[in-house]
């Protein structure tokens, strides 16, 4: 991303995919949790919290030539109910209007949700349509592990004021 035009674009998708209240829907089934949890009680709860994110543009994969994809590193410090920290890419495409893109990124988390521990990884898949935005942030089926194998559920972003913020719900087993 040499162009500093592609590297405005590409921050204004991901503040586009950061800075916007999106409705995400549930990604979780029960087919996702083994055997061993699924006899158990599961569920359904929310966490909520704040987090800081860093942001740290990437250079394009060697060879790849300039197609207009951005990417980016993520890092993120959860705090509140779910309590850790994340890092992961995120990959990202401005249209030339830059009211439409979109953006893919996978992050793993580690810490305690709950007062759970253990590690899961986050989907993230975002576009915006001449200026409608979507987004969607799900757990990875059977990515949790220590006492988050199971996990299941979705993330809401929310951004008020230049503050970041999350609901999460999620099921697991009890």
């Amino acid at each position: 991303m040499a162009d500093s035009g592609v590297k405005a674009s590409m921050r204004g998708l991901i503040l586009f995919g950061l800075c916007a209240l999106f409705p995400v829907g549930c990604a979780g089934t029960s087919a996702a949790v083994p055997d061993s949890a699924r006899r158990e009680a599961t569920m359904t709860k929310r966490a909520s919290g704040t987090f800081d994110v860093k942001l740290t543009p990437m250079a394009p994969d060697v060879g790849a030539g300039d197609t207009g994809t951005g990417r980016m590193r993520i890092d993120k410090q959860f705090h509140g109910e779910l309590e850790g920290p994340s890092q992961g890419q995120m990959l990202a495409v401005m249209a030339a209007s830059k009211t439409s893109g979109g953006y893919v990124a996978m992050e793993h988390v580690s810490g305690t949700l709950h007062g759970r521990s253990g590690t899961f990884a986050l989907q993230h898949s975002g576009t915006m349509t001449r200026g409608a935005q979507q987004l969607s942030v799900t757990v990875v089926p059977d990515s949790g592990t220590g006492q988050l194998v199971g996990l299941t559920g979705s993330m809401r972003i929310i951004i008020d004021e230049g503050k970041h913020s999350y609901e999460f719900d999620y099921a697991l087993a009890e």
